[in-house]
């Protein structure tokens, strides 16, 4: 079944430029797939695309779609450059960063699909749009809110009756196929920001605390209350010369939520004293071998260690001193960020009190406001050494974890 609106939307996408905005699982993914097929059938003759952020996200929330709808409609390998849909061939690119431009420089299309128009560079969609010259061309692209300065809503969205362009706002209300308990369990689930954005699907600025769910009587427990741990998935270490370096152990307790237990912190300006990559790998290996739990039982193994990315010379440090399990940890920021507020959230997450720099920092990470009146969401970057270890941890874990975590799919 398909809703009023995604039939209207289906019906009326005849623009050179169709978008579908608003909240996540609000079916307007679905209904732009079922318009975009409905034209290739049809689609003038010339060359035609999809586009992602990456070749693996368009072929995960479009092409496995379409799989799904009718496995007749498609033939496509993940990762490969180009897709059968409809009979026609179709172009299957990744649009992560400004080198992706050149991608389509010189190329007349026919067609094309976006998917999370916001993700793609600004570059690269201002080409795009010049390059859909086939008379009859049309482009259809969806997007989750981002904020109100972002490029696409003040150069085009804003502008879309005068540009000819047809937008459509969706929210989870007109997708038939939720319950209404799993649309309150995502309300729950995000929060500030991310509620305003992902279930209101309003286009709003990142502004005051970024964990503005945080509640230290809520979310911190007494290090020797901590419940036994399945499993200590890894530690997320972020790593500073001159400044601070930080380690967060995550666990997996027999409740089946999220803790991190221990940290690890070298802090440049209280001890007075800069140590070089080789002593401070003597101090975290130390600290790894060390007790990290309460009780006499045999603790469960560090399984990993993820470094900020940026440590190259440090991770060969660690390696070279037989640390082998050391791998450069998940650094989307916006998505790490995002996952540590849904489990605060959702109590799916607990500090230790040993985690003293992580609870000391939570309550003062805040928005960047500059960024946010450029169109970017990024904290302020001051006193988060251990927020960035423990967002690694989680981050970095996440296929371990989610299958435990009891949270809203």
């Amino acid at each position: 079944m398909l809703s009023s609106k995604q039939r209207a939307s289906i019906r009326e996408a005849t623009a050179p430029v169709n978008i579908w905005h608003g909240s996540i699982r609000s079916g307007k993914t679905i209904a732009s797939i079922l318009r975009w097929l409905r034209y290739v059938h049809a689609a003038p003759p010339g060359p035609l695309a999809m586009i992602g952020k990456t070749r693996d996200t368009i072929g995960r929330n479009v092409l496995d779609v379409i799989e799904q709808i009718d496995p007749r409609a498609i033939t496509w390998q993940p990762g490969a450059p180009t897709a059968t849909v409809m009979g026609r061939l179709v172009h299957v690119l990744g649009a992560n960063d400004a080198k992706a431009e050149p991608k389509i420089r010189g190329i007349t299309l026919a067609g094309a699909y976006v998917d999370e128009v916001t993700l793609v560079p600004e570059s690269f969609w201002v080409t795009l749009l010049g390059r859909l010259s086939v008379d009859g061309a049309q482009l259809f692209g969806t997007t989750n809110p981002d904020s109100p300065n972002h490029w696409l809503k003040t150069k085009f969205l804003d502008r879309a009756s005068t540009l000819g362009w047809r937008v459509w706002h969706f929210v989870m209300a007109d997708n038939p196929g939720l319950s209404k308990a799993y649309i309150d369990a995502k309300a729950v689930e995000y929060t500030g920001l991310w509620h305003k954005r992902f279930i209101l699907g309003e286009w709003v600025s990142a502004e005051g605390a970024v964990y503005d769910m945080w509640e230290p009587d809520r979310h911190v427990i007494r290090w020797d209350e901590l419940p036994v741990m399945r499993r200590l998935f890894g530690v997320g270490l972020d790593h500073g010369t001159s400044t601070t370096s930080a380690g967060l152990l995550l666990g997996l307790g027999g409740d089946d939520s999220l803790y991190l237990v221990d940290e690890w912190r070298y802090d440049r300006a209280l001890v007075q004293q800069s140590l070089t990559d080789a002593q401070q790998s003597a101090q975290f290996r130390d600290w790894m071998e060390s007790r990290h739990l309460p009780g006499h039982a045999q603790e469960p193994r560090i399984e990993w260690v993820f470094l900020d990315p940026a440590a190259a010379s440090f991770r060969a440090q660690l390696y070279h001193d037989g640390l082998r399990r050391v791998a450069a940890a998940a650094n989307d920021v916006g998505h790490g960020i995002r996952t540590v507020a849904s489990l605060l959230a959702t109590d799916n997450l607990k500090i230790a009190d040993r985690c003293a720099g992580w609870i000391a920092e939570a309550p003062g990470y805040s928005w960047d406001t500059k960024a946010s009146e450029r169109g970017e969401d990024k904290p302020i970057k001051t006193a988060d050494h251990s927020l960035d270890g423990g967002r690694y941890a989680i981050a970095s874990t996440e296929h371990l974890w989610r299958r435990h975590v009891r949270m809203a799919a």
